[in-house]
């Protein structure tokens, strides 16, 4: 598993030479209704495991929490299911919040 800063995947969301990541937000529902990051797609982490067949193992993913510790555990699940290239925000929605987008709210 590698990580990510919200900087650098603002920088790669921008560059249009890079295949665009799947932006895997593992949080609950309520909590991706007070702020999401533009085109993340939620699957909350306990639904994952019956879920991962639905996403593709050859895509990069880049997980997505409140702060970095379930979607950490998340990109390690995956890795381990064989997903080639697997990323976990650090700092999560929050840090993006604060660095990226700071007109998102925050909780």
């Amino acid at each position: 598993m590698k990580t990510i800063s919200a900087t650098e995947l603002a920088g790669w969301l921008a560059d249009a030479g890079r295949p665009r990541p799947l932006l895997l937000d593992v949080r609950e529902p309520w909590e991706q209704q007070i702020c999401r990051i533009d085109g993340s797609e939620l699957v909350p982490m306990r639904t994952l495991p019956a879920r991962v067949e639905e996403l593709d193992p050859a895509r990069p993913v880049v997980c997505i929490c409140h702060h970095g510790g379930r979607s950490a555990h998340v990109a390690m699940f995956l890795a381990r299911q064989g997903f080639a290239e697997v990323y976990n925000l650090t700092g999560g929605v929050d840090a993006w919040a604060r660095q990226v987008d700071v007109a998102m709210a925050t909780y």
